[in-house]
Formats: C-alpha cells, sequence, structure tokens
C-alpha cells in the first residue's frame, strides 16, 4: 500500500508524462512555462491572495457550460448582477468519469447546435489554451470544481491554463460519489494532485486546494464531514500545499452550523501545519430544496444569516431554482444577491445565540476520537490509517454509495433540529459520547410519541423540501415553553 509521503520530483515527472498522454490536450502542458504565465496574472487573478485576505465572508456560486464564450458570458453575468466575489468552473461529468472521448462529441455538438449538451465544461477537451482564454476573459480569481476521483489530467491541465483553486479530495471525491473506486487508489490519484499543487507553490504560484466539505449532502454529523476535511488536509499538506480552504455543508440548525464552522477553524488550524493557511468554507444547504421559488429563497436567507455569524472565509451560495436542477443565470445570481443582502445586514448587529459553546466542545471532542482512530488504525502513516479506518467502519459516511466504506452510519434530528447519530455502525466514539445522541434522540422520540427508528431519518431527510427543518409526524408537534 502506499504511504503517507511526499512524492519525488521523479515520481512526480513519470506521472505526469503518463496521464498527459490520455488525451491529446496533455501535450501542450509545460510545467515552467505555466509558473511564468500565473506570475502574468494580475493580483486580483490570484485566487489565494483575494480568499486569505478577505474582511467579509466572500461569495461563490456553481456555474458551468460546455462552451467556452457562454461559460465567459455566464461567470462575467455572475460577477456583474449576482456580485460574486469569486467565481467557478464546474466541470462535466464525462470528464469526471474521465470520458474525454465522449465529452469532445458533445462538446461538437453544442458547437454545433449551441445547446447544453453537457452538464458542465470540458476543460480537458478546451485544453490549456481554453483554460487561458477563460482565465484572461473573466475580471476574477476562478476555481476549478467538479467531482473527480481521478483528476490527474484536469488538474494538469487547468493548472497549466491559469486556474489557482482546485477542489476536491481522495475521501471527499470518493466515499460520497462512487461505488467500486479503491479508496487506497484515489489517494494515490490525488496525492499527485496535492504534490504537482505543491510544485507550483513551490515556485511561488500558490494554488489553493478546497476538499469538499458536504460529503453526501444530506444529514452528516459534523464531527465527521470535519474529520474528513481535516485527513484531506493534511494529505494535501504532506505532498506541499499550503493554502487550504476546508469545507462545511449546513445542516440548518443554526446553532450546531455555527459551533461547527468555529470546530472546523479551530481544529484545522490545530491539527495543520503551522506554515499552511487554513481558510474555511460554508455549503448553503446541499439536501433537497422546496419547489416554490419562495420557500427556497427562505432555506437560502437562512444560511446566509448563518455565515454571518459564523464567519467562514467564503459561502458557496444556492440558487431559489435547486429543486428543478441547473438554474438559470439570473436565478443564480438571485441567490447570490440574497446570500449578501442577509450577510451585510447581520454583520452589522452583534447576534448572540445560547449554546453554541457547549455544541462546540461535543463536536470537538467526537473529531478528536475519530482522528484517534484513524492514528490508531494507520500505527504512524496516515495514508494506512484512513484505508483501514473506513474498512473497518471506525469512520463512516453516512448514505455513502462506496464500496471503501460501510454506510453503517445513520442520522436523524433531535428535538432542536440538530444532527445526532441513530445508528452508530463501528464508528469509533466513546460510549458517554453514544450516549448523549441517544439521549437527544429519544427526548424527540417522546415529543412526536413514536420509537426512535429509520422513519425518523426518512422524515428528515425530506424535511426541508417540504417546508419545515424537522420531519415530524402529523400530531408530533414540539410545545412551545
Amino acid at each position: 500500500m502506499i504511504g503517507d509521503e511526499p512524492l519525488s520530483t521523479d515520481e512526480l515527472r513519470r506521472i505526469d508524462r503518463t496521464i498527459r498522454a490520455d488525451w491529446p490536450t496533455g501535450e501542450a502542458v509545460d510545467f515552467q512555462e505555466a509558473v511564468a504565465y500565473h506570475e502574468s496574472l494580475p493580483r486580483h487573478k490570484r485566487f489565494a491572495d483575494v480568499l486569505e485576505s478577505a474582511d467579509r465572508p466572500l461569495l461563490q456560486p456553481r456555474a458551468g457550460v460546455p462552451l467556452l464564450e457562454d461559460q465567459i458570458d455566464l461567470l462575467e453575468y455572475l460577477r456583474e448582477s449576482g456580485e460574486a466575489d469569486l467565481l467557478p468552473t464546474t466541470i462535466d461529468s464525462y470528464t469526471r468519469d474521465n470520458e474525454y472521448g465522449k465529452a469532445q462529441e458533445a462538446l461538437e455538438a453544442a458547437r454545433e447546435s449551441g445547446g447544453e449538451t453537457l452538464n458542465g465544461f470540458p476543460a480537458v477537451n478546451h485544453g490549456v489554451d481554453g483554460c487561458r482564454a477563460l482565465i484572461e476573459a473573466v475580471d476574477g480569481p476562478i476555481e476549478v470544481r467538479h467531482g473527480t476521483p481521478d483528476a490527474r489530467l484536469l488538474a494538469a491541465i487547468t493548472f497549466a491554463g491559469g486556474f489557482q483553486s482546485f477542489e476536491g479530495g481522495p475521501i471527499s471525491y470518493n466515499i460520497p460519489y462512487t461505488k467500486r473506486h479503491d479508496l487506497a487508489k484515489t489517494i494515490e490519484h490525488w496525492q499527485f494532485v496535492d504534490r504537482l499543487a505543491g510544485a507550483y507553490t513551490e515556485r511561488g504560484v500558490r494554488i489553493n486546494r478546497e476538499p469538499f466539505g458536504p460529503l453526501t449532502g444530506t444529514l452528516v454529523p459534523p464531527s465527521i464531514a470535519i474529520t474528513v476535511m481535516i485527513l484531506e488536509g493534511l494529505l494535501a499538506a504532506t505532498q506541499g500545499v499550503r493554502s487550504l480552504t476546508l469545507g462545511y455543508g449546513q445542516v440548518g440548525n443554526v446553532v450546531q452550523d455555527v459551533a461547527a464552522l468555529r470546530a472546523l477553524r479551530s481544529l484545522g488550524e490545530e491539527y495543520l501545519p503551522n506554515d499552511v493557511c487554513v481558510t474555511t468554507v460554508f455549503h448553503e444547504w446541499m439536501g433537497g430544496f422546496p419547489p416554490d421559488e419562495a420557500r427556497a429563497s427562505g432555506v437560502i436567507s437562512l444560511g446566509g444569516l448563518t455565515a454571518a455569524i459564523g464567519c467562514p472565509d467564503k459561502v458557496i451560495t444556492k440558487s431559489p431554482q435547486e429543486f428543478r436542477g441547473v438554474p438559470t443565470m439570473e436565478a443564480n445570481a438571485a441567490g447570490l444577491r440574497t446570500t449578501r443582502q442577509i450577510i451585510d445586514m447581520a454583520l452589522e448587529q452583534t447576534i448572540t445565540i445560547d449554546g453554541i459553546d457547549d455544541e462546540q466542545r461535543l463536536i470537538e471532542r467526537e473529531t478528536r476520537a475519530l482522528l484517534d482512530a484513524v492514528d490508531a488504525h494507520g500505527d504512524g502513516d496516515l495514508v494506512r490509517g484512513i484505508v483501514r479506518a473506513f474498512e473497518t467502519g471506525a469512520l463512516d459516511v453516512p448514505f455513502a454509495p462506496s464500496e471503501s466504506a460501510q454506510g453503517a452510519v445513520l442520522p436523524a434530528r433531535d428535538d432542536d433540529g440538530r444532527v445526532r447519530i441513530l445508528e452508530f455502525g463501528n464508528l469509533a466514539l466513546s460510549e458517554d459520547i453514544k450516549a448523549i445522541h441517544a439521549a437527544r434522540l429519544a427526548q424527540r422520540a417522546e415529543t412526536e410519541g413514536r420509537e426512535r427508528s429509520f422513519r425518523m431519518v426518512a422524515d428528515d431527510v425530506d424535511a426541508i423540501s417540504d417546508g419545515r427543518l424537522i420531519g415530524r409526524p402529523l400530531g408530533g408537534e414540539r410545545r412551545a415553553d
């Protein structure tokens, strides 16, 4: 099995030569020339510089279309009409599956018809020149957002193309996303991505890396999400990454979300090396949205308020058209403006909420226990520890499709709407922590007059799309104190 050690320069070059042969556009990648290109970019397009110097939460949407000209128009619209601070380029599904031939066929069809034959931007097919045309045309920093277990060629081309931020990681783009990808192999692939980012960093071009915090996006217990973020951060730091943005996905209870954001920053700064700049990103609700756009805007507003109190460095916004799938650019811009309005108003106030400190302490206890378990399973090697922890279920992610994880953890909300754990599987938490979760779920069951069961889980998954936070049955309303 591979170990947790930096790739050598010779190994980095060998892998680079191999993966660039996977598609013709890989031939245009020239590392030394790419470093010089990055150095020519103005400061306001340098992603890490902009993010790390911000004095308020910066806003970034998701957005990707197949044609270069349309992607430029889309990002410029989101920057101007949506007032986005940071911009995305979301990659298409064929590229995520390394199906570059299929992506090429769809791209050519889009060029002929003008239609959106892909659900994102096929950066590998556009190549270095296409990526640079995008970077040069859009007046702001742009990040690559995708979902790719093997993102090596995508990273090589987009880094050479001028992108300075790259989302994802070997756990967060495997366990929640795919079924049969071997976790150890995915870690090996991402070691190349991170080592390449580290090589640019060593030459003065700081590539920002952002592990995907929401994981499966539905009722993920904060400690599990934070554990994965720290593990992926450590893996990246080993390979030379020095700008890390750790992510967290909103669960909907303001106390728990603010506590989680504070724990994420605190633990990230504690566990990652001192020479790594740690920033945080908050993803607005990633689960099901109400079909009614007015109600959907309410969900977005709650995310904006949470961000104003929790103060992450960046917020990934949603649109009021989430229920229908890919939003129009107008709806995407509206989600940005809604979030900005809420944040700007809330930042001018002092908002205090009871219970955040206690919840943060619980999250940190749980996270430390999970990290300790990974360390014990690895016997000094982080990669081995991660793989074995997932194999045994000592670390797990709810609703994960991956065969590399047990998928035995089931979450449910307590009487306050905070995400607790109903079924632990083999998750490496102490009995006293498990008792806290059990007691709080028992309190909800008593309120609703029903047994603790999977029915709670199913009800909670659908609750926000149905206009509530907690999936209570009829007649099970919580009484006001």
